[in-house]
């Protein structure tokens, strides 16, 4: 009894094997091959950077993976589709209408330009420009506008557990600082020393609330 591989031998010819087409796929459902990080960036584009602690950054060595790996869109996720039917009496009449009133706008331009003794303007659109700003218009997701004065914050070097550590430690002495002057504010009311009951009831109620402010 022949195995699998010794039929496979026989039925296909190895050369034919070894020019086959067969695509492999990447690793993690990928269509493709998985990139190294280096591969990925641009060209003087730097790398990503963590805090490591202490202060401290170094460059990302493992980016995480993208949820839709493996996916395929559809076009009609990418691009906006007609919202009615091709060929419509409503889409015609509608064509028609920015059409004849794109003529006569520029109709009263050349009339006007032509009055006042200037030359009319032609059109210098290139077609590549018309194609570029009609692939904008079929892009379902609006390109968000970056802010020229934006400059992003520079890492501290410090890991998010650090952060939060020193902001507790901060806080700790904001609402020591608060309860003394609470508390002077206390004795200057009364004439007399809060008890554990005016530090309950009065106290800590007041450095609580401008803790939330």
């Amino acid at each position: 009894m022949k195995t699998f591989s010794q039929f496979m031998t026989e039925v296909y010819d190895p050369e034919v094997q070894g020019r086959s087409q067969i695509k492999q796929t990447g690793e993690g459902g990928r269509k493709e091959p998985k990139r190294d990080t280096a591969s990925r960036r641009k060209p003087g584009q730097s790398p990503r950077m963590k805090a490591v602690g202490g202060g401290k950054t170094a460059p990302v060595g493992q980016y995480k993976d993208r949820k839709d790996i493996g996916s395929t869109k559809s076009r009609s996720e990418r691009e906006q589709q007609p919202t009615k039917e091709r060929g419509s009496a409503e889409v015609k009449q509608s064509y028609a209408d920015k059409v004849k009133a794109e003529r006569k706008k520029a109709a009263q331009a050349r009339i006007a330009a032509r009055n006042s003794g200037s030359s009319v303007k032609k059109d210098t659109t290139s077609k590549s420009s018309v194609e570029k700003a009609a692939s904008k218009l079929l892009k379902k997701k609006s390109e968000k506008k970056v802010s020229p004065d934006y400059k992003p914050q520079k890492s501290s070097g410090y890991t998010r557990q650090e952060r939060m550590k020193i902001t507790r430690k901060g806080e700790t002495m904001l609402k020591g600082i608060m309860r003394d002057q609470e508390t002077a504010r206390y004795k200057k009311e009364t004439g007399r020393s809060p008890d554990s009951d005016a530090k309950r009831k009065v106290i800590i109620p007041r450095v609580q609330k401008r803790m939330s402010t």
